[in-house]
């Protein structure tokens, strides 16, 4: 058995006000995407790394992987503007998987222990992917921002990264569906009638995507390490 993984890694980083690209910006002294990386190049049932990242961004991705020598990373391919084209053109460089784990690289606080979990539950469903309970109470509104539904809190987790899948059933999903602005991989497969079953993530884990997440990670990365 084979495992890839996919790490989508073009983020520009608009909303966190950095001229650097997201995956570049420093954490405790090395690159978010150094991170990421870290842990699951460290993955022995991973055989196989697509990294996915801006056109203007391919070699300064290679010298990175060379500098922390990451042994797993087989290819280094350009993303497209969406987050849907960037996976997409990430698979089509996964060619003999039985399993494709899918991680946005903007995600370093991943433990191995969480990754091994995510992909042994996706050996006996098929589809896996880690979540957390929401804190909140959440609202479904309408376009003009009134209130449709509140659902019961219980019931609402907040995906996370990263999913795994069977990779004949992520490549089907992928291929069939029109919606380009989907930016959860494990909702492409929900639409095929497959269902994808939710193993506990880390509210450790999160995806530096503003300014505030940022300050964050910079507090924990003091607190947990990597």
């Amino acid at each position: 058995m084979k495992v890839a993984c996919v790490v989508p890694s073009a983020g520009k980083g608009k909303r966190l006000g950095s001229g650097e690209d997201k995956p570049f910006m420093l954490l405790g002294g090395k690159p978010i995407l150094a991170h990421t990386l870290g842990a699951l190049d460290g993955c022995k049932f991973i055989d196989n790394i697509v990294l996915v990242a801006s056109r203007n961004k391919l070699k300064t991705c290679g010298r990175l992987v060379k500098k922390y020598k990451f042994r797993k990373v087989c290819a280094i391919v350009p993303g497209g503007k969406k987050r849907f084209d960037s996976v997409k053109n990430g698979l089509s460089k996964v060619k003999d998987a039985n399993f494709v784990l899918i991680h946005d690289g903007a995600r370093p606080f991943i433990s191995r222990e969480l990754i091994k979990k995510v992909f042994v539950a996706a050996k006996k469903h098929g589809a896996a992917l880690c979540a957390t309970a929401s804190k909140q109470t959440l609202k479904s509104v309408n376009k003009n921002l009134f209130i449709k539904d509140t659902p019961e809190r219980k019931f609402i987790w907040e995906a996370q990264t990263p999913q795994a899948f069977k990779k004949s059933l992520i490549t089907k999903a992928y291929k069939k569906s029109k919606n380009r602005n989907a930016t959860d991989d494990s909702y492409l497969v929900e639409k095929l009638g497959h269902k994808v079953k939710i193993v506990k993530g880390s509210y450790r884990n999160i995806k530096i995507t503003t300014p505030e997440d940022l300050t964050l990670a910079r507090v924990l990365i003091k607190k947990v390490g990597l």
